[in-house]
């Protein structure tokens, strides 16, 4: 990785080295791959890949953003304040950050640089609001982290709605902060609260039946009516259906577009799941999570020192990957030593979203934030500084707070799957 190799590769290699040294045969791991992939459960993830490259195309995200704006864009700050509730909104649709960064940033920062923010304001603060992707469900990181530690998806996507909740408000509240210092932005009249309502219920009607795509979504999962895998094709259709018969912005030539995209990622992502199948097999033989909670229990057997640890080496894995790559590299590793400390499987996925979402907006590597410095026309040194503050000041505290305030993350999955999330602290 430290060469620029890309990742799935380096998952290979270290694969291939553990043959080449170990007494392991690809006669043996492959089959176990093979088997591991054979998932209704993975192809939740071109789907929903896909549906947030629709969004744009297909006219929801710009919809969307009206909504955003006519509930929270009224004030001082305003603007930056309704891209952080788009970024909430498209997660609760597309399930990614870099679809997020793609979709909102597209429009939002060439609006808020319009009206008078400064554009590396506008681009941190996508690229840090665009987490939210993958926090407000559905979440390909979650369908990952369930799929690989065997866990309940519904519970693993409601386990980072407070979280994602939190860092909305501390998000909106920062960048009201940071406005004060920005004298050129552009303040809308005041209207009174009739006139809001109007503006909202114009936006509403506008954005329906965009509005309604996080129901079919989320109804058909937590309803019981389908299946996370079916909601997410049901959402493809009805992204395609809005693109070409209603709002009628999408072409043919944007759909193969976004197939093609969407099976370039899918095989890289297939690729390195298939590779690393292989080495949590290796790692289940050599006893590694067993020699890491020996390891561990040599430094302290403090649950909440255990838990730094924890998130310190989460923040690295997000800093040096991307959040699929890591989710399914720690979820394995981390699952056994997190039920050794009474952490449950549940509270662990919500630590494990905080941390690689704000990893993925950490330098050196920061995929996402170099993303939205791409679709801004930012350069690093303009952006890193606003970004910074999101990090230090929004992420980081949101990160603790559910690595050790457990009920933070688990008092939803408690309320809705009591039988999967028993209590909302931790267990003995």
């Amino acid at each position: 990785m430290a060469l620029g190799v890309p990742v799935p590769f380096c998952f290979m290699a270290a694969v291939l080295f553990i043959i080449a040294t170990g007494n392991y045969s690809f006669s043996f791991l492959m089959p176990i791959a093979f088997y591991k992939m054979n998932s209704l459960t993975l192809l939740a993830v071109p789907f929903f890949i896909m549906v947030g490259d629709l969004m744009l195309s297909s006219g929801i995200a710009d919809r969307l953003v009206g909504v955003a704006y006519a509930l929270v864009g009224s004030i001082r700050g305003g603007l930056g304040s309704a891209t952080v509730v788009a970024c909430a909104i498209f997660g609760a649709i597309a399930g990614t950050c870099s679809a997020a960064v793609a979709a909102i940033g597209s429009i939002m920062i060439p609006r808020m640089v319009q009206d008078g923010y400064p554009r590396g304001h506008a681009t941190g603060l996508i690229a840090c609001a665009s987490v939210l992707g993958q926090l407000i469900p559905p979440s390909v990181p979650m369908i990952l982290y369930g799929w690989v530690t065997w866990q309940p998806i519904q519970a693993c996507f409601l386990s980072t709605v407070g979280p994602g909740v939190v860092l909305v408000i501390i998000y909106m509240v920062l960048n009201a902060w940071m406005c004060r210092r920005y004298p050129d932005i552009k303040v809308p009249p005041p209207m009174s609260l009739g006139t809001r309502f109007k503006e909202l219920g114009r936006a509403s009607w506008r954005g329906s039946f965009a509005l309604i795509a996080p129901v079919i979504i989320l109804g058909g999962i937590y309803g019981g009516i389908t299946t996370p895998t079916e909601s997410a094709a049901v959402a493809v259709m009805y992204v395609v259906f809005l693109g070409f018969f209603v709002y009628r912005s999408m072409s043919v030539r944007d759909l193969t577009t976004t197939l093609f995209k969407t099976a370039t990622t899918t095989g890289v992502v297939m690729l390195m799941l298939f590779f690393v199948m292989m080495l949590s097999r290796i790692y289940t033989m050599e006893n590694v999570p067993q020699r890491l909670i020996a390891m561990m229990k040599q430094v302290s057997q403090n649950r909440y020192v255990v838990l730094l640890m924890i998130n310190i080496f989460l923040i690295i894995i997000g800093m040096l990957m991307d959040d699929f790559s890591g989710t399914i590299l720690a979820a394995p590793l981390l699952l056994p030593i997190a039920k050794e400390f009474g952490i449950q499987p549940i509270h662990l996925a919500a630590i494990l979203g905080t941390n690689l979402g704000l990893g993925n907006v950490t330098p050196p590597c920061a995929p996402i934030l170099y993303l939205a410095g791409r679709v801004g026309n930012c350069s690093f040194d303009k952006m890193i500084g606003p970004a910074s503050i999101f990090m230090l000041f929004g992420s980081l505290p949101v990160v603790l707070i559910t690595s050790y305030f457990p009920q933070v993350a688990l008092w939803l999955p408690h309320l809705l799957m009591p039988k999967i999330v028993p209590t909302i602290g931790w267990v003995p």
